[in-house]
Formats: structure tokens, C-alpha cells, sequence
């Protein structure tokens, strides 16, 4: 996860004291197992509730009139109109692989942007499909190399059309701004650490604000012919960086803590539909050197309501954390939950000729389970994940430009 060029958020101690791993149990890890699986501490619970958010919406109107004034266009469509096509030199090293791709070589080896996020249309619905097309979501956040922040772009692959080289087009995420007189839109300057598609309806990891909420529902085809032009133009027309379809954001959950504690980090986030009801699972990215300074690794769960796809209030009307861990590993950058074991994926460098830089898989299972480590289970540079239950699939990726795969693991293996 390479940090956006701004401040790091200040971190206050909880004052919860983490829980360390016995003399009898390292020992019991050095002698770990052929898989490369070993135990480490416990994680702490904490007080759930004290993590919660505040729901804000998008002026109906502003986003009335960009729907009057540009053409929309479905899902299905952005997918059936893929412009590029994806090639892998080799093979990732994945413990337990069961499918992967990659990008096309511009993208693959790209230093403009980075890939984050994942998430897939078994997120979206049940079944597996969205608009009858099995597709994947991945978030990249630009690098401004052009000294141009474009913010953020998703790419759309269709694994109906393949499923080892699914063709696939970027469209960009956007602010509405302007009025509904003269309706515009920007660009949205966040790292989206995370991605979960819910329904209609896109979440984006805010990592210093909670979430950025999308709507599929209004998904806007816009000029092209310009990388320099954004949102209304003098004549009338639309641009998004030549960008044909742009994404608008409706809503945003900001998040907030009580009881003393420390504002979460969103650092990620996945759905978990073997919960009930349905839950969104989030957890922070802390490097090294941050938990050297004090700072806690934290994970949540907060439950999502089907009927409007929004964030599910309590009964008291607060929109709060059902469970939440300390965890403290160091570099997570992805996280799910199954049936009650969690999933932590972990980058570990990137010395790409060493192995023991690929990415570690941690799992545990709630409450009160042990963290087991899958040493090198992922490729190097692994980032966010996302569970795929109509095919077991657990979802990752790769960050670093010439390491960028993306793929698969069998879930029931780990």
C-alpha cells in the first residue's frame, strides 16, 4: 500500500493492553507446519459499539440534473465494452490457487497508478452475477506522475466473457459539484485502500473518513478526447480525463469513536454474507514503524441492511460496530470473514527475488481463537481481499508495477 502524499493521522492509545504470545506457543511456532502456518497472539476484543458513523447523502437535485444531462448507461454495458485485454507473463506463487489473471502490459507495469481494492459481483448479489454477468471491481488511486490527481478509477473485468483473460475498460470515480442549474463533478482524491459492492451501490474505503458511497444506478457516459479536462465545460460538454463513464458518489458514512478510542483507519473493507444479517468487515493498516510508536491494528464488523443497501442502524438510531478485535499485525491491507474466522491479508516487502517477501495470510477465528499465520501464502505486494461463497474463491491482488496479478485462493484450504 503506498501512501498518498499527506500527513499521517495521529494515533492515541487505547489503553488496551495487547495480548502476547506465550513462551510455550513461539516455540510451538518455530516448529510450525509444512504449509508454512504458525500461531501468534490471540486478538483482544473490544467495545463494539464505540465505533460507529453518520449517514450524509448527495443533493438529490445535483444528481437529478447530471442524470438529465448525460447519457446512462447500465453495468452490463460498461462490461460488454471492454477495451483491454489482459496477458499474464507467469504465473502468481498462490498457496492454494484456483484462478487468476492479470492486466494488459501497459497496466501491469504502470508507475501512474496503483491497484487496491477488490471486490466482485458475488458481493453485489447472491447469486453471483450482476445484470446476468459474472464481473469483478478493482480500485486503483493515481500516483499524479502527469502532476494531474485524476483521484480514483475502477476497472471493470468480464469474467462472463473469460475467466483467465477477462477484457476489461477503467471508468472514474467523481464528486458532483456545481448546482443543479450548472451540474459538474470532480474527482475524488482518496486512496480507496478497500472496495465492497453492495446491490446498487459501491463502498469505498475513505481512509481518514469513513466511506464513499457510488451508485451503479446512475453511471454516466461522458466526451472523450481530452487527459486534461474534468466535469462541465465552457461548451457544454462533460470530461473525466478520457475516461468514457464516470461513477458518481451519493452518499458518504463518516465514522466517528466513542469511549476514548482512537479513530479507525479504513484501510479496507469486504462483505461477509454468512453473517446475519449481512456485515461489512474493516480493518487498518499500520506499518512497522507506527506500532513501534503506539499505534493499535483494529478490525470491525458493522451490519448492512438489504432492503437499502445503506449501513444498519441499531435500535437507538446509531449506525454502530456489532464486533471488533485488536489484532496488531503489522501491514494488514486486506480483510473477510467466513462463518466467524477471519482473514487477514499482509504484505511483507518488496524484495521481489526474495520469497519470504511474498504476502502472509492470517486467519482466526472469533472470539477468542489464536492468529495463525499462512507464511508467503499470497504474492508480494497483496493487497485488499474479497470472498466469492458461490465458488469459495478468495479474492486478492498484487500492487507493485511488473507483480500485478490478480487472484484466487480456495478459502476451505486455509
Amino acid at each position: 500500500m503506498r501512501r498518498r502524499r499527506r500527513s499521517a493521522l495521529a494515533v492515541a492509545s487505547l489503553g488496551v493492553v495487547a495480548l502476547l504470545a506465550s513462551a510455550s506457543q513461539a516455540t510451538a511456532s518455530q516448529g510450525s507446519d509444512e504449509q508454512g502456518s504458525s500461531l501468534a497472539a490471540a486478538a483482544t476484543p473490544l467495545t463494539a459499539s464505540n465505533f460507529r458513523y453518520t449517514l450524509s447523502e448527495t443533493s438529490s437535485s445535483l444528481i437529478g440534473a447530471l442524470d438529465a444531462a448525460l447519457p446512462n448507461v447500465s453495468m452490463s454495458t460498461v462490461a460488454d465494452d471492454g477495451n483491454r485485454t489482459p496477458s499474464c507473463p507467469s504465473a502468481p506463487s498462490v498457496t492454494h490457487r484456483t484462478a487468476y489473471y492479470c492486466w494488459n502490459e501497459g497496466d501491469r507495469d504502470t508507475s501512474a497508478w496503483y491497484p487496491q481494492g477488490i471486490t466482485t459481483s458475488s458481493d453485489a448479489f447472491a447469486a453471483g452475477t450482476y445484470e446476468g454477468k459474472r464481473i469483478n471491481l478493482v480500485s486503483w488511486y493515481d500516483h499524479a506522475d502527469d502532476n494531474i490527481d485524476k483521484g480514483v478509477r475502477i476497472s471493470v473485468s468480464n469474467l462472463s466473457a473469460s475467466a483467465s483473460a477477462p477484457p476489461y475498460r477503467h471508468l472514474l470515480l467523481v464528486e458532483p459539484s456545481g448546482t443543479a442549474a450548472a451540474p459538474s463533478f470532480k474527482p475524488i482524491d482518496i486512496h480507496a485502500g478497500g472496495i465492497m459492492w453492495y446491490g446498487n451501490l459501491l463502498y469505498v474505503a475513505d481512509t481518514g473518513g469513513g466511506f464513499r458511497v457510488f451508485d451503479l444506478d446512475h453511471l454516466w457516459q461522458v466526451s472523450t478526447g481530452s487527459a486534461s479536462k474534468i466535469g462541465r465545460q465552457s461548451d457544454g460538454s462533460y470530461h473525466a480525463f478520457d475516461y468514457k463513464y464516470v461513477l458518481p458518489q451519493t452518499a458518504k458514512f463518516t465514522d466517528s469513536t466513542a469511549g476514548g478510542y482512537a479513530q479507525l483507519q479504513h484501510s479496507s473493507v469486504s462483505l461477509d454474507r454468512s453473517s446475519s444479517p449481512d456485515s461489512v468487515v474493516v480493518s487498518e493498516y499500520r506499518s512497522k514503524d507506527e506500532l513501534a510508536d503506539g499505534a493499535q491494528v483494529r478490525t470491525i464488523r458493522v451490519p448492512i441492511d438489504y432492503t437499502n443497501r445503506y449501513l444498519k442502524p441499531a435500535s437507538d438510531g446509531v449506525i454502530k460496530a456489532t464486533e471488533a478485535y485488536r489484532t496488531d499485525l503489522e501491514s494488514v491491507q486486506g480483510s473477510t470473514a467466513i462463518n466467524g474466522e477471519f482473514f487477514f491479508s499482509q504484505s511483507d516487502g518488496d524484495d521481489f527475488s526474495n520469497p519470504t517477501s511474498d504476502g502472509d495470510l492470517h486467519t482466526f477465528v472469533a472470539p477468542s481463537g489464536s492468529i495463525v499465520r499462512h507464511g508467503d501464502a499470497l504474492t508480494v505486494g497483496a493487497e485488499d481481499l474479497s470472498y466469492d461463497p458461490t465458488r469459495d474463491y478468495l479474492w486478492s491482488l498484487g500492487e507493485y508495477p511488473g507483480h500485478r496479478w490478480v487472484y484466487a485462493a480456495d478459502a476451505s484450504s486455509f
